[in-house]
């Protein structure tokens, strides 16, 4: 599964991306649209649910010509409210589909007018809305797709970092990672680019082969990453929240200067654990819970 995020700071620059998404035939249901804002939701999940059902087969999903809404109550975040008619499944989460309520109620509070299921500890989403706490706690909305298919991952990164918060430059080398140890620590050395279809998967399958081998504490170097696009950043969070998942933590370190401004516009450097030094970061690690492996 691939995961593409693309970051915003208007309701209108969001609105306009997710209608070219639909446009160029990213599926609906690959779709999600995350904000803390119940007037951004109400007026975002109107105004697609009347463009989508203006598609050739957009009407599909679509109730009473509002896009469906899925209203989450996380514990220390507060409501987030999820549009897509794949919201629910995207996210793998339970949810109150709230997308009646805002076509025969208009004017009624989401917050007061449904029930808030609270999330098990154990779920994934719950995880990956916990991380995306502090971008919708700024202010910002996010744009996630996530989807099966190389080819649709690659269209949607390509929409979303020319619509989103991003830098626009490119370099031509392609990533290339190794890992060694210090101590119990993996240390994984990145080059290149973090970008969709090239560094996401070999970063993906870096990290998959250290945890096979009980590798849990991974420090990302990113000394020679020039550039991470919208499934880079969904890369990453991948990884923040599958080794989360798992009992283990994720560090990053040499982060230079223009992946640093990257993080702060999109408000994930106050997310991931990015460390000033090699040695710092290698001390900064916590022991692991008992009986996690190492």
């Amino acid at each position: 599964m691939e995961t593409v995020i693309g970051v915003f700071a208007s309701r209108e620059r969001a609105e306009e991306t997710v209608k070219e998404l639909l446009d160029r035939h990213v599926p609906q249901d690959t779709i999600v649209f995350l904000t803390c804002s119940e007037s951004e939701a109400m007026t975002l999940g109107k105004s697609l649910g009347g463009y989508a059902g203006g598609l050739v087969g957009g009407a599909a999903g679509l109730m009473s010509g509002v896009v469906a809404a899925t209203l989450f109550s996380i514990p220390g975040i507060g409501q987030v409210f999820a549009l897509g008619v794949g919201a629910t499944a995207a996210l793998g989460l339970a949810g109150s589909e709230v997308g009646k309520m805002l076509s025969a109620k208009p004017n009624l509070s989401l917050a007061v007018a449904m029930e808030t299921p609270q999330p098990t500890p154990g779920e994934k989403a719950c995880q990956d809305l916990t991380f995306f706490a502090e971008v919708l706690q700024e202010g910002r909305s996010l744009i996630v797709v996530r989807t099966d298919s190389q080819a649709t991952a690659k269209l949607a990164a390509g929409i979303l970092d020319r619509m989103g918060i991003s830098e626009r430059w490119r370099m031509s080398m392609k990533m290339q990672a190794a890992s060694r140890q210090i101590g119990d620590i993996s240390v994984v050395d990145v080059r290149g680019r973090i970008t969709v279809g090239e560094g996401n998967i070999m970063l993906r399958q870096v990290v998959a082969g250290l945890m096979e081998r009980g590798n849990k504490r991974v420090l990302l170097n990113l000394q020679g990453v020039e550039y991470v696009d919208s499934a880079g950043l969904g890369e990453l969070v991948r990884t923040h929240t599958t080794l989360q998942r798992e009992g283990g933590q994720l560090k990053m370190v040499n982060v230079n200067q223009r992946v640093q401004e990257l993080l702060k516009a999109t408000s994930l450097h106050k997310v991931f654990d990015v460390q000033k030094d090699e040695a710092s970061a290698v001390q900064s690690f916590e022991p692991l819970a008992a009986g996690a492996a190492r």
